[in-house]
């Protein structure tokens, strides 16, 4: 049976790194949803240092993975660092912001229910 590619270009039974899938560009932060299921999300993101997102909250938990760099992350007002290869949960409706403090790339996980 043939496998298809699946939304976000990534194909089904390969081994891939994910950093590799989004690219930086300068003073800006660039996305790529890899899948947008009714179950949850899972989204790439490259910051270039100094960029970042400002608070806001979301209704569902979302987990953060850094893939490259160091990013700082503020949950509730209390600062975490992320480091490549390490993953921090953004607990559901609290106040969280991420920002590079060099260039940052990270997955994001979103589960809903």
């Amino acid at each position: 049976m043939a496998m298809q590619k699946q939304t976000g270009g990534i194909d089904p039974a390969t081994a891939i790194r994910l950093g590799d899938l989004v690219e930086y560009q300068p003073g800006s932060i660039v996305s790529r949803t890899l899948t947008n299921t009714p179950v949850g999300t899972l989204t790439l993101m490259a910051f270039d240092e100094g960029q970042g997102l400002s608070e806001h909250s979301a209704p569902y938990d979302a987990y953060v993975t850094a893939q490259d760099g160091v990013g700082e992350l503020t949950i509730g007002g209390v600062p975490v660092t992320c480091r490549a290869g390490e993953t921090v949960l953004m607990p559901a409706n609290i106040p969280h912001a991420v920002n590079a403090r060099q260039r940052f790339k990270m997955l994001l996980t979103m589960i809903r229910g």
